[in-house]
Formats: C-alpha cells, structure tokens, sequence
C-alpha cells in the first residue's frame, strides 16, 4: 500500500511520544501489505473498523497504543494507497465531531 502521508505519522509520532512506535509499526506493516478489503486488514489488525461518516463515506480506524488512540484513514484498495486523516486521543474520538468533518 503506498501511503499519503507518511510526514503526518512522523509528526504525531514526535507529538504523541508514547505513541510513537506504535504508529511507525503501524507504518511500516501497512506500507508493505496489499490489502483488496477491510478483512485483508483485519489480518493484521483485529480492531480495525470501518466507521461511515457524515459524507456517506467510510472511514477505517485502527487503534493504536492499545486503545490510547484512533488512527483515522481512507483506504482505497482499487489504488493500493492510504490517505492519511486525523489522529484523535480515544475521548476526542469519543466525542464524534470527526464524523461531521469528513
């Protein structure tokens, strides 16, 4: 999977030090899968989910630093990429202004 934009993850991973290996991990598995479908994620990532936001489209979500946190994506499989959307604390996601957002 290629992976727009990898400069959002280094900049989180300065932000959020204790989430930062946790996110290059997250980085660095998922740069190098072929995903076709969110099941094919689930390989990798049980907790994944796909979350339909208020622009009807679909969001996957992976937590990272076991529950700490909510990487936001969407993942195009017919192009092979990610794009990468927010990083939110689990209470700022718990809120779910994101959904309005995107």
């Amino acid at each position: 999977m290629r992976i727009i934009a990898r400069k959002r993850i280094v900049e989180w991973a300065r932000q959020y030090p204790d989430a930062a290996k946790a996110l290059l991990a997250w980085y660095d598995v998922a740069a190098s899968q072929s995903w076709r479908s969110l099941r094919d994620v689930r390989e990798w990532f049980p907790h994944a989910d796909g979350v339909s936001v208020r622009s009807r489209r679909i969001v996957t979500v992976f937590n990272v630093r076991k529950n700490h946190y909510r990487l936001l994506t969407a993942i195009h499989y017919d192009q092979q990429r990610i794009y990468i959307m927010r990083f939110l604390t689990h209470a700022e996601y718990d809120k779910n202004q994101w959904k309005d957002q995107l």
